[in-house]
C-alpha cells in the first residue's frame, strides 16, 4: 500500500448513482475521523466520493473486480470500496462484500445490508473493509492478519458469514448471506435500492384519473347506499382486489415481469428475487397512492355530504361512520380508474420510478 510521507491513506468510494452515490456521500462525512480513532498512531485517511457506472451491463464478479482494479491503478489510490445497489450472487450465495488485500479493494453490494438503517449498516461495513484493507499482512505468512478477518462485521451484522473463494479468483475473503433470512435481507435491500416511494409522483396520470373517479364516485347517491349496506369483510375484500388489480397492471403493462431463457439454479434464483422486489416495490408504491386517495375522498366527503340530501336519498340518518365507509369504498373503485389510467402513462416513466438505476 502506498502512503505519503505524511502517513496518508487515500481512500475511494467508487459508487454506482443514484442511491449508491448519495450513501458514498454520507458515509463520507464521518469516515475519516472515525477511521482514525480506531486505528490512532497518528495516522490520517483522505476519502474521496467517485460516481460512476462500475456495474454498467454485468453482474460477474471477475469483469467488476477487474474494472475497480483498473480504476484503483490509473487514479493511484491506496484503497477504493466499491459500492453497487445491485444484488451480486456468488456460487449461488448472494454476496454481502468481496475483499482484494493485495490489491486493496473491496466490492460491496448493499441490498444484502438489508432494508433498514442501510446508512448505518453501510457506514460500519464499509468503516470495517478499509480497516481490514488498512491492515499489514502478518510477517512471512502472505495471508491476512486476525485483524483482517472482519469479524465485527459479522458480528454486528448477522446472518452474514464467509464464503466460498476459487482458486482463479481476486478476492482473499468474502462474506455473503444465504438462507430464507438471508433471502428476505436481500429482498429489503433491493426494494429499499427502489425506493418505492417514488412511483407516486411517476404515476401522475393515472393518479390524476384516479381522483377524478373518486370525485364523481363520492357524489353518486347509489354508492351512498351501497357503501351503507357493505360489511367490513367486503370492504376489506374491495380493497384487496382494487390494489391487486392495480399492482397486476401496472407490472404487465409496463413489461416489469422479469424472463430469464437461462435456467441455472442461480440464475433462476436471481430471477426469483427480481421479480419479488418488484412486487413488493409496486406494491408499497400502489398502498401508498391508496392511502391518500383514502384522505382525499375522506376530505372530499366531509366537504361534499349534507344531511338532509343523504336522508332524502338514503332514508337514513347520515353518521360519522357513513363518511369513513364512503370514503373507503370509493378509494377502491377510484383505484381500479387509475389502474386504467395508468395506461396513458410510458413504459419507460413507469419503470424508472419502480427500479433503482442498476436494476433499469
Amino acid at each position: 500500500m502506498r502512503e505519503s510521507s505524511q502517513d496518508i491513506t487515500v481512500v475511494a468510494l467508487l459508487a454506482d448513482p443514484d442511491a449508491p452515490t448519495e450513501i458514498a456521500q454520507r458515509i463520507a462525512r464521518t469516515l475519516p475521523a472515525r477511521l482514525v480513532e480506531k486505528t490512532g498512531q497518528g495516522r490520517r485517511f483522505d476519502v474521496e466520493v467517485v460516481s460512476e457506472p462500475f456495474t454498467a451491463g454485468t453482474e460477474d464478479l471477475s469483469t467488476l473486480t477487474d474494472r475497480i482494479k483498473e480504476r484503483r491503478r490509473a487514479e493511484h489510490w491506496d484503497i477504493v470500496v466499491a459500492l453497487t445497489d445491485l444484488p451480486l450472487h456468488s456460487h449461488g450465495r448472494k454476496l454481502v462484500v468481496d475483499l482484494s488485500h493485495e490489491h486493496g479493494l473491496a466490492l460491496l453490494s448493499l441490498p444484502s445490508l438489508g432494508g433498514l438503517w442501510l446508512q448505518r449498516r453501510a457506514l460500519r461495513a464499509v468503516e470495517e473493509a478499509v480497516l481490514s484493507l488498512a491492515t499489514p499482512r502478518a510477517p512471512g505468512t502472505g495471508e491476512p492478519s486476525p485483524h483482517q478477518t472482519l469479524g465485527r462485521f459479522a458480528s454486528r451484522l448477522a446472518p452474514i458469514h464467509p464464503g466460498r473463494i476459487g482458486a482463479e479468483e481476486t478476492a482473499d475473503l468474502r462474506y455473503v448471506v444465504s438462507g430464507p433470512r438471508g433471502y428476505l435481507r436481500v429482498l429489503g435491500g433491493m426494494v429499499r435500492a427502489n425506493q418505492p416511494w417514488r412511483l407516486v409522483p411517476g404515476l401522475s396520470k393515472a393518479l390524476a384519473a384516479a381522483l377524478a373517479t373518486g370525485a364523481v364516485a363520492t357524489v353518486n347517491s347509489t354508492l351512498w347506499n351501497l357503501s351503507g349496506a357493505l360489511s367490513t369483510p367486503r370492504l376489506v375484500i374491495a380493497m384487496v382486489g382494487s390494489v391487486a388489480l392495480m399492482i397486476g397492471w401496472l407490472i404487465v403493462d409496463a413489461h416489469l415481469w422479469h424472463r430469464s431463457t437461462d435456467t441455472s439454479p442461480e440464475e433462476r434464483t436471481r430471477t426469483v428475487l427480481y421479480n419479488a422486489s418488484t412486487v413488493v416495490t409496486v406494491g408499497i408504491g400502489v398502498l401508498v397512492c391508496y392511502a391518500g386517495l383514502l384522505i382525499i375522498n375522506l376530505m372530499w366527503a366531509l366537504f361534499i355530504l349534507n344531511d338532509k340530501v343523504f336522508v332524502s336519498l338514503t332514508r337514513s340518518p347520515l353518521h360519522a361512520t357513513d363518511y369513513w365507509t364512503l370514503a373507503w369504498f370509493v378509494a377502491s373503485i377510484a383505484t381500479v380508474g387509475g389502474a386504467l389510467g395508468s395506461g396513458l402513462e410510458s413504459d419507460e416513466a413507469i419503470r424508472a420510478a419502480a427500479y433503482s438505476k442498476r436494476e433499469q
